[in-house]
């Protein structure tokens, strides 16, 4: 039998060794949020993506990120170039320039769903929203998913135009919770919780985002600076991914209990 000094010094030795094996841990430097958005920010040098670029404008009005002072005039130099694109970009360049001239049948190219309950959002304040918004509103929410996002981001922009809708406070506040509970507890980061997080953010509501998802955030950045469409999948950085995690963490480094709005002002 091993004598109970022998085992004193057993486990005392075991104690030692795991220490050391825990210092290199303990001693690795978590990443920081200002670290992040600097790595985030060089990952879109020289982008032209459309998409991204007006996400990077909207940075550049609330945040002053001078890196992004040319991200409208990137979007019309890729605007000139890809006539194809041209209508649809011309409607969405409106978030960017309240100004911007749309010509006949631009409105008539969009198609895409979710684009379909964006845009009049968008425009409420020129055309008015239709009869039936409310009810394509409510319905896109209760669908989930990226529809329920979207229902989001068009509300915030019902409400930065000035538009009214004709609907319970109770809607908007389940609005709020549904988007906050597409964001998992798992370890995986993806698209849509960042989608959720960050149109939260914007919407006033980041207090429905937990620091613990923050944190989950940081850990699976890329060495790009960028972030993927799943973190628990392979492949290359995401623009859209990246720039609703720079957007999100945009919001959590400097707090503020007004912005700039999301959309250009009037000039």
């Amino acid at each position: 039998m091993i004598g109970r000094r022998r085992l004193v010094l057993l486990a005392f030795c075991i104690t030692a060794l795991c220490s050391l094996l825990l210092v290199p841990l303990l001693l690795q430097p978590k990443p920081d949020v200002s670290s992040a958005i600097l790595k985030a920010i060089d990952f879109f040098e020289g982008s032209r993506e459309p998409d991204a670029l007006l996400f990077l404008d909207v940075m550049h009005r609330r945040f002053e990120i001078s890196s992004f002072a040319d991200a409208l005039q990137r979007y019309d130099q890729v605007l000139s170039e890809k006539p194809d694109q041209a209508a649809i970009m011309r409607v969405f360049r409106h978030i960017a320039d309240q100004d911007n001239v749309l010509q006949d049948g631009d409105l008539q190219s969009v198609s895409w769903e979710m684009d379909l309950l964006t845009v009049p959002a968008l425009y409420c304040d020129r055309l008015g929203l239709p009869d039936y918004y409310t009810e394509d509103l409510a319905r896109a929410a209760s669908l989930g998913g990226y529809m329920l996002t979207h229902a989001l981001l068009a509300y915030i922009w019902v409400q930065e135009n000035g538009c009214e809708l004709s609907l319970s406070e109770e809607f908007f506040e389940y609005l709020y919770h549904a988007n906050a509970e597409l964001i998992n507890e798992d370890s995986v980061v993806d698209d849509l919780e960042l989608e959720a997080a960050a149109f939260l953010y914007l919407a006033g509501q980041g207090t429905l985002v937990d620091d613990i998802f923050i944190e989950r955030v940081l850990a699976v950045q890329k060495d790009d600076g960028g972030w993927l469409f799943s973190s628990d999948e392979p492949g290359d950085s995401h623009w859209h991914a990246t720039v609703l995690g720079l957007l999100l963490l945009l919001h959590v480094e400097y707090p503020s209990n007004s912005y700039p709005s999301m959309l250009a002002p009037e000039s």
